[in-house]
């Protein structure tokens, strides 16, 4: 099989850097496609089975629209960053080469239904109970945060983690897996970063256009994944696909920052326009009412809050979330089936509303 150099790169002063990897480059004729998992704006990715092996993987056709060739070498030295020795983001495979048109796609490894595809089919908010147990999330939150950190270690940030890109594993739904590096970054960039991902997985300071985000981008994005698992959908839906409807929409649950909570904030220019509008009750912070003990116990809801926090200088990061006690004990995954958990209920609006600009 012939080979192709991908080089990570040069990193400032004091900076480390990563090796330059040599990335498998085959042809699409090794595989035979089975079906389609998913198509959009982005291209289409497909399932297929390697004709040697019999392995089943799943294969990204990029559209020419977002880069070609550039953008697909981009993601996937970024995800072979990502998942080398890290269970918990879908493997990588390589490269492929149409022969016909010459066109790259890559290939990865086949996990299974993404977690959006479970809780779609899950009791939503207002019900009895919760979509899934408290040990069940602390369980697939210890696996995600687990993924994110190593992830980070290597200074790549996500800048999309949401159900639709957490894949669960089809053989006995025991691991959750990290996936779609479309709209990933290298720390080893310098700033400023542009603003990518999803409207309502968005952390406060990208939607505030800080332009030099970092990691605890993700974690924000974690946390709202966390939350959807205990309440079945996500916490901070705006009333228009719009940066100012979200923020007030995470201002309305968190409460507005202020001085003393995040000093950065009373200098953009949303702080400037929309202070004077805020009244008393949106300076409190009512997420513990959104998420009582019956739904999280306290452990459970101090990673949760410190995960949602508006400023990013006291998020948690992954790693350090990893060290709460409320995963000193973590059991087996076991999530359900989607037979299990299909009912009458209707399904959730599509979310998927990605910006990049």
């Amino acid at each position: 099989m012939a080979a192709c150099v991908v080089a990570a790169s040069a990193s400032a002063a004091g900076r480390p850097t990563r090796k330059r990897t040599r990335v498998a480059m085959g042809t699409t004729e090794d595989y035979e496609e089975t079906c389609r998992l998913g198509e959009g704006a982005f291209g289409a990715v497909v399932k297929a089975r390697h004709r040697a092996t019999g392995r089943p993987v799943a294969i990204k056709h990029l559209g020419a629209v977002l880069g070609g060739h550039a953008a697909l070498l981009r993601e996937a030295q970024l995800l072979e960053a990502s998942a080398c020795d890290n269970p918990f983001v879908a493997g990588f495979r390589g490269l492929a080469r149409n022969p016909a048109t010459m066109a790259l796609c890559l290939v990865m490894e086949f996990v299974g239904p993404s977690l959006d595809d479970l809780l779609s089919q899950c009791p939503s908010a207002g019900s009895s109970s919760p979509p899934l147990p408290e040990a069940t999330v602390r369980t697939a939150m210890w696996q995600l945060l687990s993924g994110a950190a190593k992830m980070h270690e290597r200074r790549v940030v996500h800048r999309d983690i949401k159900p639709s890109n957490i894949l669960v594993g089809c053989a006995d739904r025991s691991v959750v897996k990290i996936c779609d590096f479309g709209l990933a970054m290298s720390m080893d960039e310098r700033p400023p970063y542009d603003q990518a991902g999803t409207l309502c997985y968005m952390a406060p300071e990208m939607l505030l256009e800080k332009p030099d985000y970092d990691e605890r981008v993700d974690a924000w994005s974690l946390g709202c994944v966390m939350a959807e698992l205990i309440n079945g959908c996500s916490p901070f839906e705006g009333l228009d696909d719009s940066e100012e409807g979200q923020l007030c929409a995470i201002f309305d649950v968190l409460g507005v920052p202020d001085d003393t909570t995040w000093p950065w904030f009373s200098s953009t220019a949303f702080a400037a326009a929309r202070m004077p509008e805020f009244d008393s009750v949106q300076r409190r912070n009512l997420l513990r009412e959104h998420f009582p003990e019956t739904k999280l116990s306290e452990e459970g809801f101090e990673v949760l809050s410190r995960l949602l926090t508006c400023n990013p200088e006291k998020r948690l990061t992954a790693a350090v979330a990893l060290r709460h006690p409320w995963f000193a004990k973590i059991g087996a995954l076991e999530l359900p089936m989607r037979e299990e958990v299909a009912s009458a209920l209707p399904k959730r609006v599509n979310r998927l509303r990605v910006l990049c600009r």
